[in-house]
């Protein structure tokens, strides 16, 4: 099952309407603001999830009038532990989401970038593929190795920051910079601005937790 999120973060509406028209998806989540999104585009979420403290009132009223051919409305306090994405993710999962795909989880407030990259890992420790994605990035977390086709990249760099204090045995094959069973370790750039000169890049590593980030300039 294959999930989209659209968060209240940055979102420019074309990409986000191409991007929904080049995937399928089984299950769409508007996270508070962004249900504008949809509302823009006369399309119907199946669950609306949020404290609902950033989308214009007219915005929900019209969705909640919707009734029985509306969205699932989970409205929640704004005094609460989680953030309106997080519980999106956690919804989704709930509903049997094997992937996520979160739009609009980037943009000006790094408090809420950093946040929802640490909610990869949710994903993660569960098997559920979450993949943050914007107009110049796609942003994943892994704990085992993947690969990625020089024809299916994002853009033109990949790079490969440490999320635990070091990530051990990294062994890249197929990039300009390749690596051979080397340790990246936080406070450090090692990782950035990789290029993929084979037809595919392999990443294998034996312990850690790796940001794969994919970006264009």
């Amino acid at each position: 099952m294959q999930s989209l999120i659209v968060s209240g973060g940055h979102l420019e509406d074309c990409f986000a309407a191409s991007y929904m028209e080049k995937n399928q998806f089984d299950l769409t989540i508007a996270v508070d603001l962004g249900m504008e999104f949809f509302q823009k585009k006369s399309q119907v979420p199946d669950y609306i999830v949020g404290d609902f403290d950033s989308v214009n009132p007219i915005t929900l009223q019209e969705f909640k009038e919707m009734k029985e051919k509306g969205p699932k409305i989970l409205q929640f306090q704004p005094e609460k532990d989680e953030t309106d994405t997080e519980l999106a993710i956690r919804t989704a999962m709930d509903l049997g989401s094997r992937t996520i795909h979160i739009l609009g989880a980037t943009g000006c407030r790094m408090d809420h970038v950093l946040g929802n990259i640490h909610l990869l890992g949710m994903g993660m420790r569960q098997g559920v593929e979450i993949i943050i994605i914007d107009s110049n990035n796609r942003i994943r977390m892994i704990q085992k190795g993947i690969v990625i086709k020089r024809e299916e990249q994002y853009g033109r760099y990949v790079s490969l920051i440490p999320f635990t204090p070091q990530v051990t045995g990294i062994t890249l094959k197929g990039f300009q910079y390749p690596l051979d069973h080397a340790v990246l370790e936080c406070y450090h750039s090692l990782g950035v601005s990789n290029e993929i000169v084979a037809e595919q890049g392999e990443i294998s590593f034996q312990d850690g937790v790796l940001l794969v980030i994919e970006s264009k300039d």
